[in-house]
């Protein structure tokens, strides 16, 4: 197995420097094993960053970035740098890796797993065997789109404005990212966009099609508006295979789909950028939902399954460690199988611990797994 890969870990802020020390347990478990050496840097991104360099995401960051093979990313923001202006907030840090580094294609799966069933809010039998994975575009749309801001007009008013705007090429490869992931999972895309009442939604829905008459004719594609899609994630999760949306629509119904599984703690994301067709390598993110948490920060008390998890998909998506990845999900599902809880998925009859507990256990089940 190759070895040497580099890592670029950015904790962040909140919580993110606590779930992040969880995940270095399993890389040292991992070194302990010797089947794979990680040549780690780490950098500082969001709030901490802005604390010592002066900016959400340095030049410097960046550069370490586009040189790693992945990049595992923590969290950012918190109160102390709400006050900033618009253009120094932290939030900016991972817009600008995204950016730069071209992650248009982000992945977010929402999976219930069995022992969690009840922490779900909707009932058992609506969520039990949800599997969804949601590949959103993260490098265009209206986050990105010109022009932009807040104007104060004659009378003295103010107006803010943003634009939703997308080019046929940035639709297509995320499509094709889509279609993919659907040929390996069950065969089906909902497509999702406002083609009703938006010019952009007309071109998503246009370019979607044309890409899969002509080049995943075998997978099935279903078009539906972005608020009809969240409705029927809330009545009916389980018809959803593969969910395509832009960068808003993406982002919104994403974190709507990792509600059904009980906690925002619990799921795991990648970004990812296109292939180089002379390497093969892509530039990657890997990254929980979840955000800061700064009500939480410092206690000791944050989930980081969804950190670990998000490792294990950089294990499969960026180092092509496949059973290594399915062995750290395996590990996960097995401490929670044990009855291990953190506060944000306590259920009546489970045992409730902290951060460090829970990655402690799953490096343990690691261990068992291995033996």
């Amino acid at each position: 197995m190759p070895s040497n890969k580099k890592l670029l870990i950015l904790p962040g802020d909140g919580i993110g420097p606590e779930v992040v020390r969880e995940v270095r347990r399993v890389i040292d478990w991992m070194d302990r094993r010797r089947a794979v050496t990680f040549e780690i840097d780490e950098g500082l991104v969001g709030g901490s960053a802005i604390d010592v360099e002066g900016t959400p995401c340095s030049d410097a960051t960046v550069a370490k970035a586009k040189s790693a093979d992945a990049v595992l990313f923590g969290s950012v923001g918190g109160p102390k740098w709400d006050s900033l202006p618009f253009e120094q907030r932290p939030e900016l840090g991972i817009l600008r890796l995204r950016k730069d580094l071209g992650l248009f294609a982000n992945l977010r799966p929402a999976l219930v797993m069995d022992p969690l069933v009840d922490a779900s809010s909707l009932k058992p039998d609506i969520v039990r065997g949800v599997d969804i994975m949601v590949v959103r575009e993260s490098t265009g749309g209206v986050y990105f789109g010109e022009p932009r801001g807040v104007e104060t007009l004659p009378d003295g008013k103010r107006r803010g404005f943003d634009t939703d705007v997308y080019h046929e090429d940035e639709i297509a490869r995320v499509a094709r990212v889509a279609f993919d992931l659907a040929r390996k999972r069950r065969g089906k895309v909902t497509s999702v966009e406002k083609a009703n009442v938006m010019q952009s939604g007309r071109l998503w829905r246009a370019v979607v099609g044309e890409i899969h008459k002509a080049e995943y004719a075998d997978v099935q594609l279903e078009n539906m508006y972005a608020d009809n899609c969240a409705m029927q994630l809330c009545s009916r999760p389980k018809q959803f295979d593969v969910i395509l949306g832009n960068n808003l629509f993406g982002d919104v119904l994403s974190d709507l789909a990792a509600a059904l599984t009980g906690s925002l703690g619990m799921l795991p994301s990648a970004t990812l950028g296109a292939v180089d067709p002379t390497t093969g390598k892509r530039h990657a993110l890997y990254e929980p939902i979840h955000g800061s948490a700064p009500d939480i920060a410092g206690k000791g008390i944050a989930n980081p399954l969804a950190q670990i998890l998000s490792f294990a998909m950089l294990l499969r998506w960026s180092f092509g460690m496949e059973e290594d990845a399915a062995l750290v999900e395996q590990a996960v599902g097995k401490v929670l199988a044990g009855g291990l809880r953190t506060a944000d998925i306590m259920q009546p009859g489970m045992a409730r611990v902290g951060t460090t507990v829970m990655g402690e256990a799953v490096v343990r089940e690691l261990d068992k797994l291995s033996a």
